[in-house]
């Protein structure tokens, strides 16, 4: 074994050495229920109900595989987003005319706009953790996933929203201040509740990374530089002053969508400011491809972990063990051993759509990345 892996240990908190981003596969339960419950064949107590058993026997399964962290597979949502967003005072959810655009397909046509000014009452986000919690039970920590308050604001501000958002919020610094206070409303609720470990999605992050998405910004007249100081002010304003034993994470990817993606691009455009986020304590972040870039972004980190995307949730052929074994020494190069842990790149269903791969592999995707860290995390 080489040195570097000498005294490489486990952890104890979040994230851990073996860990997952969060969302799974539908499993054919919850697919049937929703078609029902559209065609008003069940009620939504009964959907619920669906959904709840459902919940329970993914935690059970998450457990079996040993993973120390849980989520409710964002059973209940349709989008890893959108559905947090619906969730708030003064958003809406709008039909409109093109989808998310990603390699080769476009997704369904939705989005949250604004109806009004931004607020928190009783997100339902909180009734569902509080289920998670009590499914998790005392030997599993349950983690709460949530797109990141600049995923929030980006969608204010794409093309199709923003006239709307500037009816309600002329002024951006209010924007930014709204966002923040409903986040905390939320996140405090959750915190309530008893969640210890919190995740923020946020692709603003991939997007940024890609040559030709922010040079096409730049030509439309926006300046990249303010937009990621924009983007990181709005995280950063969210997550001062939270409790002290509330693990805060991120985690960034290019897309994942019926296992197609929308980026590419190394994170050096972005490194220096995501990484200096203050009071965020590990980053999940893509690197099952040529896509991402080398490791070398990772000189910016400060005394986070990383969590390395190196397996692939796009598709169920599972990677060659020393492969990934090899990269996370090259890693190593510019990040210490016990400041790295290993998870897929993305979640298996970032929509109820879900990925290209069977519930099968997607277990034994989880099972491969437990056997590698646990062979060098003693």
């Amino acid at each position: 074994m080489s040195s570097i892996l000498d005294n490489a240990s486990q952890r104890k908190v979040t994230p851990f050495r073996h860990d997952m981003v969060g969302s799974f596969l539908r499993p054919q339960a919850i697919k049937d229920a929703r078609i029902q419950f559209q065609n008003n064949e069940i009620s939504a107590d009964e959907l619920r109900k669906i959904e709840d058993n459902e919940i329970i026997k993914l935690v059970e399964k998450q457990k079996s595989v040993g993973l120390k962290a849980v989520t409710d597979g964002e059973f209940r949502r349709s989008w890893w987003h959108l559905d947090f967003m619906w969730g708030l005072g003064g958003v809406e959810k709008v039909q409109i005319s093109n989808g998310y655009q990603f390699q080769g397909v476009e997704t369904r046509a939705e989005t949250a706009r604004l109806s009004g000014k931004i607020g928190h009452s009783r997100h339902p986000f909180i009734a569902d953790f509080k289920f998670l919690k009590q499914a998790a039970g005392e030997d599993a920590i349950a983690r709460q996933t949530i797109p990141a308050p600049a995923q929030f604001l980006a969608e204010l501000l794409r093309g199709e929203n923003k006239e709307t958002t500037d009816i309600y919020y002329s002024n951006l610094d209010e924007l930014v201040t709204d966002i923040a206070k409903a986040y905390k409303s939320v996140i405090q609720a959750l915190y309530n509740e008893g969640c210890r470990s919190l995740q923020l999605d946020d692709c603003t992050w991939g997007m940024l990374c890609d040559k030709n998405y922010w040079e096409a910004r730049q030509h439309a007249g926006e300046n990249v530089e303010e937009t990621k100081k924009l983007f990181a002010r709005v995280n950063q304003e969210t997550v001062n002053d939270l409790p002290a034993d509330l693990v805060v994470t991120t985690h960034v990817c290019r897309g994942n969508y019926h296992s197609t993606w929308a980026s590419s691009g190394g994170y050096e455009p972005v490194a220096e400011t995501l990484f200096g986020i203050d009071n965020i304590d590990g980053y999940y972040l893509e690197f099952d491809t040529d896509r991402a870039g080398d490791f070398t972004p990772l000189k910016h980190l400060r005394d986070q972990q990383v969590v390395l995307g190196l397996v692939s949730s796009k598709t169920g052929e599972l990677e060659d063990k020393q492969t990934v074994i090899n990269r996370i020494k090259e890693a190593t190069q510019f990040v210490d051993i016990n400041h790295i842990c290993l998870s897929p790149q993305c979640g298996f269903a970032s929509t109820e759509e879900g990925n290209i791969l069977t519930e099968e592999q997607q277990w034994k995707k989880l099972a491969f990345i437990k056997e590698i860290a646990d062979e060098l995390w003693k």
